[in-house]
């Protein structure tokens, strides 16, 4: 069935919310750990308690969408997001607070895996660039607007928790709207080896855009995560932080819809190869402008406009390759190769910030973006997928 406007719109407002939650959690915990004497490495793997929530449910998630369609799927991920929103202010604990990250990850990965595999499975071939770039938009101004409460822990530290769960309820509600579906059947009956029998296809044949949803998880989870110590530590204010972290979500914004454009054109890989280079060198060039306010928002936005779509992109070039039976599998482990990106990047951000005071920081994400371009540039994609993969 094929995608209409409304439906459209209600899944990318639904993966709105869940970056606007996404983009709030990482800095103001991290920062309230920071101002709590939390050393960096342990803030650094409290941010990957919502990666390992999308790791330890993905094996998991495919059966309950094929049986009880998109709709509930959603349904129930929203929920247990919005639940978990309103128990931060309950009890501050680093521990306690770790399972509410998990489970929030659970949820999130819920509603990803949700409207990723609707959207893929319901667009058409010459428009799916650009309905994936509308779903980057979506997540990515989620994203940007999230950072831009932190001020709101002057006045105290629950209100973040309480405005975001308070807005995540209102678009929630939205679900509602829409009509149930069901993802495409193959033949084999549902069961976790039968997942894990796709799974395998999935990476034979592509899993190269695996690599990009890591790529991005790593370079989002330790700029969002890790950035804000290593600023503070570099006497940057909470007040330039909220300013600067959102530059690079916003030039996302900017770029999505263009890129998914030129992608549906010229294909998916050329503009990947052009992004990874051009991502690879703005942020290098950051490096050396760190002193400067100014300077850190323009490479940020700019790095955002050029790596912001890799997400977006790497699910399309995954739909490219795989047949729609497959795709369900696909997302899943897109999002998990997103969750690994995620949990690795935070921990290696914090190690490098406490061991490598001298160095800066925007060092690990270059050299991160340099090694998903050779991968690129290695892959030779198998023609015989629609065969194989039946």
């Amino acid at each position: 069935m094929k995608i209409n406007n409304m439906h459209l719109w209600i899944l990318v407002m639904i993966v709105g919310i869940s970056g606007f939650s996404q983009g709030m959690l990482l800095p103001v915990i991290s920062i309230i750990f920071e101002q709590s004497g939390i050393s960096s490495s342990l803030n650094g793997l409290h941010a990957t308690a919502l990666y390992i929530g999308i790791l330890l449910a993905s094996p998991f998630m495919e059966h309950p969408l094929r049986k009880y369609g998109y709709k509930s799927f959603l349904l129930y991920g929203g929920m247990l997001v919005i639940i978990c929103l309103f128990c931060f202010p309950l009890w501050k604990s680093f521990w306690f607070w770790f399972l509410l990250r998990l489970f929030i990850g659970i949820g999130d990965h819920a509603l990803h895996f949700g409207t990723q595999t609707w959207i893929t499975s319901s667009s058409a071939s010459n428009q799916l660039g650009r309905n994936m770039s509308y779903y980057g938009i979506s997540f990515g101004l989620g994203f940007a607007l999230g950072p831009s409460i932190v001020p709101l822990l002057h006045l105290h530290s629950s209100l973040p928790f309480i405005i975001t769960g308070l807005t995540s309820l209102t678009v929630w509600c939205l679900i509602f709207l829409l009509k149930n579906e069901y993802p495409a059947q193959d033949d084999a009956s549902p069961s976790f080896s039968s997942t894990a029998r796709r799974f395998g296809q999935v990476m034979k044949y592509a899993w190269i855009s695996l690599l990009l949803p890591f790529c991005y998880g790593f370079l989002e989870a330790s700029l969002h995560g890790n950035f804000p110590v290593y600023a503070l530590r570099k006497g940057i204010a909470i007040e330039e932080v909220s300013i600067i972290l959102p530059a690079f979500a916003f030039g996302s914004i900017v770029s999505q819809l263009p890129l998914g454009i030129l992608s549906d054109k010229y294909g998916r890989r050329n503009v990947l190869v052009f992004v990874l280079t051009s991502g690879f060198l703005t942020f290098l060039c950051a490096s050396f402008v760190e002193q400067s306010t100014i300077g850190l928002v323009a490479s940020l936005f700019t790095a955002g406009m050029l790596v912001g779509s890799t997400f977006s992109l790497g699910i399309s070039y995954m739909t490219d390759l795989l047949p729609k039976h497959l795709l369900p599998a696909g997302n899943l482990m897109c999002g998990m190769a997103f969750g690994i990106g995620s949990i690795i990047g935070p921990f290696i951000g914090g190690l490098f910030i406490e061991f490598s005071p001298n160095a800066s920081f925007f060092y690990v994400i270059s050299l991160m973006l340099l090694f998903a371009l050779f991968a690129l540039q290695s892959f030779k994609q198998k023609k015989s997928v629609f065969h194989d993969a039946a």
